[in-house]
């Protein structure tokens, strides 16, 4: 592991052990199981980004601190999961979403960040295997969009999500669901903010 720091592989390992106790659905389960084998080896050039020179947004710092606070969680893996996450945030550049906006909501603009932590531009660049999470402000709907990795999410917050034509449905804190390759989804926020995970394996 000479090539990963020790917080991004404690992070990795707090990934692994909720997305593999939380996976619903032999296609996720062996999404999750295939992606964590690939991560088991670090990528050969990881970025070299010193510990405190990543960069928020506005909605980050009006909701990011609350809902990554290992206090909020009962069970021992999600509590893990953010405090491990919160030890490398202050690394990472978070970002607006690109691309269409197709049915997103008039407060989607701001009251939204994506992060990668694993993945092009990541902490660990690599292409094989894509680990990043969501913040929505409280009342914003995220776009419908696809993509063509398949995808297995992990809540960490309520919210509401769609995919494929169904209802919208709230899998809730330490909820999990599958995205199959290039199916339409969105997600979407009530009076609270939402963080969800999300792991897109691409080979």
């Amino acid at each position: 592991m000479q090539n990963r720091s020790a917080a991004l592989q404690a992070f990795v390992d707090a990934a692994e052990t909720a997305f593999k106790e939380r996976a619903q659905g032999e296609e996720s389960r062996r999404s999750v199981s295939r992606s964590f084998s690939a991560l088991a080896a670090p990528a050969d050039k990881p970025r070299a980004t010193p510990a405190n020179e990543g960069s928020r947004l506005p909605v980050c710092d009006a909701h990011l601190d609350q809902m990554i606070d290992p206090t909020r969680f009962p069970d021992a893996d999600l509590a893990a999961l953010a405090e491990t996450f919160r030890a490398l945030e202050p690394a990472l550049s978070w970002s607006k979403r690109k691309g269409t906006t197709a049915a997103a909501s008039d407060t989607f603009d701001q009251g939204h960040a994506n992060t990668l932590i694993i993945g092009p531009g990541g902490l660990e660049r690599r292409t094989d295997v894509w680990l990043g999470v969501s913040l929505l402000a409280p009342d914003v709907r995220y776009p419908d969009h696809d993509h063509p990795p398949e995808e297995t999410y992990l809540c960490m917050s309520r919210g509401e999500f769609t995919h494929g034509g169904s209802d919208w449905f709230e899998p809730g804190p330490g909820g999990s669901f599958y995205n199959s390759p290039g199916i339409l989804h969105a997600m979407r926020s009530g009076s609270e903010p939402l963080l969800a995970f999300w792991l897109l394996l691409t080979a």
